[in-house]
């Protein structure tokens, strides 16, 4: 656990206390567009950036890594021409998202999207809008990766502040939570997974004329005390880590004294 944390219950009660609360925002939102009478005109689509790690991994209360926790997040869409109550299977991203709600709402913008509509996954004419997924972390640490709906392979640029290894591998069927790194057991996983995504990044660079951003970004840490890659998890760690463990046990003993409001 990290320094400071004494009761893990406690931290993830302020989550369990945070969704609830946006519970019951969203819904209000919902009340509201009743209340107006927009209810069968309007398009509401709720979604994340990113999602969250608890105590997955070791990568404590926060949102970076390339483990499923931190890139699966929600997308929920409520429209009149849309089915209640649809749990739509398959993979999608981000960028898929601005031509399913152009195309929800009639609109044809004459644009070549990078991302593909959901539509046809709604509707079962398609299971997935992508077999191949690419994926970077370039906030708290400097990696990429490869994931197919069974593999995903995670590469690191550099050290990172949580000393994992510098390549990662996982059987996301049998292993969904990527806890049982198969480098050293896959090598020709590795290199097929690795060769994959390497060739779409050389694709990306001939089709934009510009270097993958994850190759050139070196000072991505914004740090004002080192400069250029890490050359260690520890270095990397005493350069990033932030936090107060007093501050923490302080608020833990807070809310832990009976009948104190806070």
């Amino acid at each position: 656990m990290p320094p400071g944390i004494t009761d893990a219950e406690y931290v993830l009660a302020q989550y369990d206390g945070a969704v609830a609360y946006m519970d019951a925002c969203i819904r209000r939102i919902f009340q509201r567009v009743e209340e107006l009478g927009l209810a069968e005109n309007t398009l509401i689509v709720l979604n994340g950036d990113h999602g969250e790690t608890l105590m997955e991994h070791e990568c404590y209360f926060d949102h970076h890594g390339l483990y499923d926790p931190t890139l699966h997040v929600p997308l929920i869409m409520r429209h009149p021409s849309l089915p209640r109550g649809w749990r739509v299977e398959g993979y999608t991203q981000h960028q898929d998202l601005v031509p399913s709600v152009l195309e929800i709402l009639g609109i044809e913008a004459g644009i070549d999207f990078d991302g593909r509509n959901l539509l046809p996954l709604v509707r079962g004419e398609r299971a997935s809008n992508w077999s191949e997924i690419y994926l970077t972390e370039c906030t708290w640490m400097r990696k990429h990766g490869w994931r197919t709906p069974e593999w995903k392979l995670i590469v690191a640029l550099e050290p990172d502040f949580h000393f994992k290894p510098e390549v990662e591998l996982y059987n996301l069927i049998e292993d969904p939570e990527e806890n049982d790194n198969l480098t050293k057991r896959e090598p020709e996983v590795v290199e097929m997974l690795r060769g994959r995504m390497e060739g779409w990044i050389s694709k990306r660079e001939a089709e934009t004329g510009v270097r993958a951003p994850i190759h050139t970004n070196l000072n991505w840490h914004g740090s004002e005390t080192h400069q250029g890659p890490f050359e260690s998890s520890q270095q990397a760690y005493d350069t990033l880590h932030i936090g107060d463990p007093g501050a923490a046990a302080r608020l833990q003993a807070r809310d832990a004294v009976p009948g104190r409001d806070g």
